[in-house]
């Protein structure tokens, strides 16, 4: 008995041995530094444009009377302001369509490198946009900064997803969602009057873009390239073993090399599928329909519609105009402590639980505050109902719904379908983000507070979804979360092997012996595809 408890500890204390020793040096300073110049930067930029609203519509009403002689009238000027915030969107799905031949050429992280070119640009048209007097330099900026955007929302969560151990890939990523999160609150900071919220400041808020691109462009370089990238896609052995051994902390990793060889085995080739090939392979269609059910519920549960509300329900209990926006930064702070905790416990409670729950109270929150709303003019206390609501709303989409499918990106596809994946979750969710700030107002006018009834709908229907189809992706390998949907997609392992690549099952044998030779020696040949 005592043998068999000292045995147990043993394992015990071998397993949290190894779950601290994934966690390396180079894998956390790359997944800090690249989602600092990435997804930090989106996030920062949804919120940025939210305090200095009124200064730089002054600025577009003077520019105009400047060069016409006339005031701008105010459905111009309202269309000029919704150009400049919804043509971010436009730019990210740009960036989303073109980061497929990016990654493949230059590789996950020089392209999160290079990528920091458009922030730089973005950042010196948005800020030097009041000094040249030209409203056009701000717009141009928001557009290019959405190039940057599309292309790192792509990139990152390729990169952290092919760097990290399957036992942590949930957790490294959350980097992702919890960046986004401290990006909008950081927005939300120096907005503030006090710092950057002023008319004479407002470009200041555009030009701190530069700080975290300068730094990733300045870390990233020493770190090591996605060891998978470097393996399948440019058959070099010795440097994606030295690659692993950076990022995992140890010198043999002939385990994880071996482990990745397996998925080439079963591609039987590693040549990047096309996004018409990966929509006809039928191995990975539930895959596929999952991503686009996770992306577009992402962008249209409604969180934009809570932030359009937050001033409003604000105003309504009570609090002063000139308060509000020290309380708003309440709604920050809660989407980062959310984001924080998922990231904690994903790899305790898995991706399903997250996730469901996530849009289960989402749908649950959403019910009471359409009622809170509904009669908050008749119980006086119905408005702090609300306050808590959007805060719970938040916090609800937070642990699951606001990070998950970056990740599940990342882990339903083998290593040559990952680009073409992400370039369909991209375009889904950039067009989403595009339909939600297009059609919101309509909605908004049209249902008033009702309008939340329709998010709790999508909500619902996504969760009731993703209860039926989505498996538990943690601590699995790519092909075990591939063989979790065999069954669904209505192939077998065989067949689900051949049709990774429709058209190109000839020759499998001896793709598959030259592509060993190749990374054996640590060079490409011509003979591989």
């Amino acid at each position: 008995m005592e043998n068999k408890q000292q045995s147990n500890g043993m394992v015990k204390e071998n397993n949290a041995l190894k779950k601290k020793a994934n966690w390396s040096g180079s894998l956390i300073l790359a997944s800090l530094t690249g989602a600092f110049g990435s997804s930090f930067l989106y996030g920062y930029n949804l919120s940025v444009v939210n305090a200095p609203a009124g200064y730089i519509k002054k600025f577009y009403n003077e520019t105009w009377e400047r060069r016409y002689g006339f005031s701008v009238d105010e459905g111009t000027l309202t269309l000029l302001w919704s150009i400049t915030v919804s043509i971010f969107a436009i730019g990210g799905l740009v960036g989303a369509i073109i980061v497929t031949p990016i990654v493949k050429f230059f590789g996950r992280k020089c392209t999160l490198v290079l990528n920091n070119v458009f922030a730089v640009a973005a950042a010196l048209l948005m800020s030097l946009s009041l000094l040249a007097g030209s409203f056009e330099m701000l717009i141009l900026g928001r557009i290019i900064m959405g190039v940057d955007a599309g292309i790192s929302l792509s990139a990152l969560p390729m990169y952290l997803s092919e760097i990290s151990p399957k036992e942590i890939r949930g957790s490294l990523g959350q980097v992702t969602a919890i960046f986004i999160c401290i990006g909008v609150f950081t927005g939300q900071v120096l907005g503030l009057p006090e710092i950057f919220g002023q008319e004479s400041r407002w470009p200041f808020l555009f030009g701190a873009i530069i700080v975290p691109s300068l730094i990733q462009a300045v870390i990233l370089p020493f770190l090591p390239e996605s060891p998978r990238y470097l393996l399948l896609e440019k058959h070099n052995r010795s440097k994606a073993e030295k690659a692993f051994q950076r990022f995992l902390g140890k010198d043999d990793v002939s385990h994880e090399i071996e482990e990745v060889l397996a998925e080439s085995r079963v591609q039987r080739n590693t040549k990047l599928v096309s996004i018409v090939q990966l929509l006809r392979t039928r191995a990975v269609r539930w895959q596929i329909v999952t991503v686009v059910v996770t992306m577009g519920c992402y962008q249209l549960c409604g969180l934009n519609a809570i932030w359009y509300y937050t001033n409003n329900i604000f105003s309504e209990s009570g609090i002063n105009r000139e308060t509000i926006p020290y309380v708003t930064l309440s709604t920050g702070g809660v989407e980062t402590l959310a984001a924080v905790f998922s990231g904690l416990v994903i790899e305790r409670l898995g991706r399903r639980p997250l996730l469901i729950g996530g849009f289960g109270l989402m749908v649950v929150f959403f019910g009471v505050l359409t009622v809170s709303l509904t009669l908050q003019n008749t119980v006086h206390w119905l408005p702090y109902l609300s306050i808590f609501c959007i805060l719970a709303i938040i916090a609800s989409f937070c642990i699951g719904p606001g990070g998950i499918p970056f990740v599940l990106t990342g882990e339903f596809f083998q290593q040559s379908q990952r680009p073409a994946a992400f370039m369909i979750a991209g375009t889904v969710n950039w067009l989403s983000n595009f339909a939600v700030g297009l059609l919101f107002p309509f909605i908004q006018a049209g249902l008033q507070t009702y309008c939340f009834l329709v998010f709790a709908g999508i909500c619902f229907a996504g969760a009731t979804y993703l209860f039926f189809v989505l498996p538990e992706t943690k601590n699995k390998t790519f092909n075990e979360i591939s063989q979790a949907f065999a069954k669904r997609n209505k192939v077998t392992l065989e067949m689900q092997e051949m049709n990774h690549y429709p058209g190109e099952r000839k020759s499998s044998e001896g793709q598959e012996s030259n592509f060993t030779s190749s990374v054996d020696n640590g060079e490409t040949k011509k003979g591989i595809v």
